[in-house]
């Protein structure tokens, strides 16, 4: 039977709902909402390998007057990237007083070979792919290992090259870092986030 979670973020108004199944790799649909930088829905399907690799992602984000979506696939040694948009999102963000996201996707899809993850910014579901890949729940403490992601950016769906460390710190514990950011992240048995500081904190039915 699929299962379900929910976050409620810390660093801004907002929420995510994953329904997934992972008894053989992940299969995830997720709903993500968020009021900052402007007001906006994503919605995403995740599939993961049972070697916890990532094949596919599909994201589409929709706020007031503006849609954008993309696709990332694996294919051989590299990752396929497709990409729509219908509206305006960088003039709601200028409009708004904010920077513009630039256009969806990548022009070098090949920076992303490296990529075995996939890591769709403010989203803690995605922390697990690379917590399950390396089995960081049985490693020893100060357990440390760099990963590739493919990171896709909200609500722009930028797709930018990246590569994160995550350090084991004992049980329930795994500290993530990229570039001069880190946050000790509290994990369940099953590697699925339950608190990331300054980001969201898991909601369980009472």
């Amino acid at each position: 039977m699929p299962k379900a979670l929910f976050w409620s973020r810390t660093d801004t108004a907002g929420s995510e709902h994953v329904v997934f199944d992972d008894r053989q790799g992940l299969l995830a649909r997720g709903v993500v909402l968020a009021v900052d930088p402007i007001p906006y829905t994503c919605r995403y399907h995740l599939t993961v390998g049972a070697d916890w690799c990532a094949n596919l992602l599909e994201a589409e984000v929709e706020g007031a007057g503006w849609t954008r979506s993309v696709r990332l696939e694996r294919a051989g040694d590299g990752w396929r990237v497709r990409t729509g948009e219908e509206g305006d999102l960088d003039a709601a963000l200028r409009a708004a007083g904010h920077q513009p996201a630039g256009l969806p996707g990548t022009d070098e899809p090949d920076r992303l070979a490296a990529a075995l993850d996939v890591d769709l910014s403010g989203s803690p579901l995605f922390n697990t792919l690379p917590v399950r890949r390396i089995g960081l729940g049985r490693t020893p403490a100060d357990h440390a290992r760099q990963v590739s992601v493919a990171w896709v950016l909200l609500p722009g769906l930028a797709v930018l090259p990246a590569d994160q460390v995550y350090t084991s710190l004992g049980p329930g514990r795994v500290r993530f870092a990229s570039d001069t950011f880190a946050a000790d992240l509290d994990i369940d048995p099953n590697g699925f986030v339950v608190r990331y500081p300054g980001l969201a904190e898991r909601i369980d039915p009472r």
